[in-house]
């Protein structure tokens, strides 16, 4: 099998977890800004769009060269194989993307890409006239970063935050991705810490919370872009879905749930945990995390609270902080990590984290705020 340098790209801050989960995998990697570079097989790409949690896309880099003239970007394209990537009727748009660099105008530069490769691909295919692009799509970019240019093609298709089971979405919903992410960065162990996400919304995070303690495949319920590629077969699409399927662990008993003081939400949440295949594992209820109390010890909280992006809300907002700061306050041995673009959150929460780390929630840059626990551990059998 052909050997690929591929990259996975993720959001700004969470760089070093998909370095780490590819690594789990067994991948050497580079981390890099915004993405994560390692090689593989075309067993390899799609077994990390199945299994990747906190990635975007899986990209196959084609080439990377210096480009100062449009003559340079046109060759440098143009000496590709394309014909061992594109069959004659592939739909290849070329997206671009340009950041100080020479060659600053983005459609000047796809459309000088795109013509390379139609020059290369007539050649070879012997056409006189256009090609028919009628077929199986190749999602390909020119991005140019001072003066390096870089062609890749997506073999994801839809972002892999994509999972398929979010039936129904609230406002402004945490991306599975990205929720996952929150999740990795605590140190929960599904095994002997309760998990809670007392402002569930939608239900993303406690439902990739079971997820992982299930060591289900985030990606097996959806397919790829690159499954419908001549030169992917369908034989090896199905002997990754089926090692995921039996890596995943159905019979481990874990504490995860999720609540809301919006009835319609938690129906909402429940409904997503059904499509999931995931109802049994998460317990939803309506609660208002302002009265949160618990006999439970040793836990972790992951919420992603209203931001009061709108000055209006503000107020609210940061009464809302303030409660639970208040409610939160008595759970000495649980850890919480909320999610917040509000600058004067520990004002309002009343207290100190422990460490602060910025994150990119979509273009909006927020800062997860963690506040960690001392856990108690009992050896006696009481």
């Amino acid at each position: 099998m052909q050997t690929f340098q591929l990259i996975a790209t993720c959001a700004a801050g969470i760089e070093a977890l998909v370095g780490r989960e590819l690594r789990d995998l067994g991948y050497e990697t580079q981390v890099e800004n915004g993405r994560v570079r390692f090689n593989g097989t075309v067993k390899d790409i799609l077994r990390t769009n199945l299994w990747l949690r906190t990635a975007d896309r899986i990209k196959i880099v084609v080439k990377e060269f210096p480009a100062l003239t449009f003559t340079e970007l046109f060759d440098q394209t143009e000496a590709v194989a394309w014909d061992e990537l594109l069959p004659m009727d592939a739909n290849f748009p070329v997206e671009g993307r340009s950041h100080n660099s020479q060659l600053h105008s983005v459609p000047d530069a796809q459309a000088i890409v795109k013509k390379a490769i139609v020059t290369q691909l007539s050649d070879v295919y012997h056409r006189r006239t256009r090609l028919p692009e009628t077929g199986a799509k190749f999602p390909l970019e020119v991005a140019i970063n001072k003066d390096q240019v870089m062609l890749t093609l997506d073999t994801t298709g839809d972002s892999l935050f994509k999972r398929g089971y979010r039936v129904a979405k609230g406002d402004a919903p945490l991306k599975e991705n990205m929720a996952a992410a929150l999740i990795l960065l605590t140190h929960w162990t599904p095994a002997d810490m309760p998990f809670l996400d007392p402002v569930c919304g939608s239900g993303t995070l406690p439902i990739e919370a079971a997820l992982i303690a299930r060591n289900i495949a985030p990606g097996y319920n959806r397919h790829f872009i690159c499954e419908s590629w001549p030169w992917v077969s369908s034989e090896v699409a199905d002997t990754v879905r089926d090692e995921a399927d039996a890596a995943a662990d159905y019979d481990s008993e874990f504490d995860i749930a999720g609540s809301d003081n919006d009835p319609e939400m938690v129906a909402i949440a429940k409904k997503n945990a059904q499509a999931a295949g995931l109802s049994q594992d998460v317990h939803f209820s309506v609660a208002d995390v302002t009265a949160l109390t618990t006999d439970k010890i040793n836990g972790v909280i992951v919420a992603n609270p209203p931001y009061g992006e709108r000055l209006s809300d503000q107020t609210a907002v940061r009464a809302l902080y303030k409660g639970m700061g208040k409610a939160f306050k008595p759970l000495t041995t649980w850890s919480k990590y909320i999610l917040t673009s509000d600058l004067d959150f520990e004002a309002a929460y009343g207290q100190r984290a422990t460490k602060k780390r910025k994150l990119y929630n979509g273009a909006l840059r927020t800062d997860l705020y963690q506040y960690w626990g001392k856990p108690i551990w009992h050896h006696d059998n009481k």
